[in-house]
């Protein structure tokens, strides 16, 4: 090989570039399509291509601990088998990446996640079905930020008994499927907001909720809006409501559950005199039918829990009364999935490295990409092995792709040319 041939080698290797066994999902091809189609492509040759600081934002999602240059060095090992690569290219400063992020944004981390975190359980993935219907839970959580006034600015402190939180905090409303942790779906707000309007947005999203879903909510989501956003999306839901919600009993049911009837809040308001007086009944105003399921939890406390569900599965023979008390409670598989990247993923008391808002979701989406991503080939195990994902470990999940990423990591599987799809 002449000098000239091994300078413009090392000149191209960045572009060789990727996320070693990551890269069967998230393919070069999709990631330039992806840098491309948000305006992100560069106009000129860099040393840190667009496409090379996707990866690295990935990157940094898996070594949560490690310092910019480390992270980078660890994505590039794979390629220390070429004489040229110590010789002619140096791994860039933190400065750099830090600008090389910047430039990059939020934009193409956030419609990757949007191109690739779609529901993975098949048919025959155990835990994830119930009554034909793919279980699916609505939740939030709040992530530390970094402390700076940017960050305080856009997503604000929380409140506390003692008063201000100490960092800002991002609000993360998310729909997740529960027989895999894959979360296929975020809205994102601030401290000062609320769960509420940010799940509304989540259902209301097109492609977010699809027929043939069965969607689990407890009941500090509960709104007669969101019950029918996510019908009007085709999906199904089995929600916890409060013991104060008004469910008339219209007729009971062989499993013990009944089937009652809400009103549309605002038509109930204006009617209120007329519902008191008896001349209007509630069945009469604009609303909706539902199936109601009363059940006890032993163990809750000094006596025995009742919970109270509503469904949109009206008919007993398509889910029982026990098969519903069953579902909801698959709805807890998404605090695992929070733990899962709050503990293990990020590491216990560990914030959002990023001081900037873009750079804040930036770095979220990529943590729930290489989160789905490690989910979605651990469900592919336990297919092909007949087990349920939860029978998996996670962390050692983690661990396997982490050293996969310094070993044969940096030369992606795709063959040039050719598409993701």
């Amino acid at each position: 090989m002449t000098e000239e041939d091994a300078g413009a080698l090392a000149a191209g290797l960045p572009d060789k570039v990727a996320l070693g066994v990551l890269t069967r999902l998230i393919t070069r091809e999709l990631v330039e399509d992806v840098v491309a189609g948000t305006g992100r492509k560069e106009q000129r040759k860099r040393l840190l291509p667009a496409r090379v600081v996707v990866y690295f934002t990935l990157a940094l999602a898996l070594f949560y601990a490690d310092p910019y240059e480390e992270v980078m060095r660890k994505l590039v090992q794979g390629l220390s088998w070429l004489a040229i690569w110590k010789r002619d290219w140096a791994v860039p400063t933190a400065s750099a990446l830090a600008q090389a992020r910047q430039r990059l944004g939020p934009d193409p981390l956030r419609e990757l996640y949007r191109r690739v975190a779609v529901p993975c359980a098949m048919r025959s993935t155990a835990g994830a079905w119930m009554g034909g219907r793919r279980l699916m839970s609505l939740d939030g959580v709040e992530l530390d930020a970094a402390d700076t006034p940017a960050n305080a600015e856009r997503f604000g402190y929380s409140s506390t008994k003692t008063g201000t939180g100490a960092f800002p905090k991002v609000l993360v409303v998310a729909l997740a499927e529960c027989g895999t942790h894959a979360i296929t779906a975020i809205q994102t707000g601030g401290a000062d907001g609320s769960e509420h309007p940010l799940a509304l947005d989540l259902a209301a999203a097109p492609g977010n909720l699809q027929p043939g879903m069965l969607v689990m909510a407890d009941r500090g989501l509960y709104s007669y809006e969101l019950a029918a956003a996510i019908t009007a999306a085709g999906a199904d839901f089995c929600i916890r409501v409060t013991a104060t919600l008004d469910l008339p009993v219209l007729e009971w049911l062989p499993d013990g559950s009944y089937r009652s009837y809400i009103a549309e809040p605002r038509a109930k308001h204006r009617n209120r005199n007329r519902l008191i007086a008896g001349t209007m009944q509630v069945t009469e105003l604009p609303g909706m039918h539902v199936r109601v399921v009363d059940y006890d939890v032993p163990g809750r406390g000094e006596k025995n829990e009742i919970f109270t569900v509503i469904t949109s599965v009206l008919d007993p023979g398509d889910m029982a009364a026990a098969d519903l008390a069953a579902a909801y409670h698959e709805r807890w598989e998404i605090e695992i999935t929070f733990d899962e990247i709050e503990t293990h993923q990020r590491g216990p008391a560990v914030i959002l490295r990023s001081r900037a808002p873009g750079l804040v979701l930036q770095e979220l989406y990529g943590l729930l990409i290489t989160h789905y991503a490690i989910r979605k080939l651990m469900t592919e195990a336990a297919d092909q092995a007949e087990l349920d994902p939860d029978r998996l470990s996670f962390t050692r999940s983690l661990r396997v792709v982490r050293r996969q990423v310094t070993s044969q990591a940096a030369f992606s599987p795709s063959p040039p040319g050719q598409g993701h799809r």
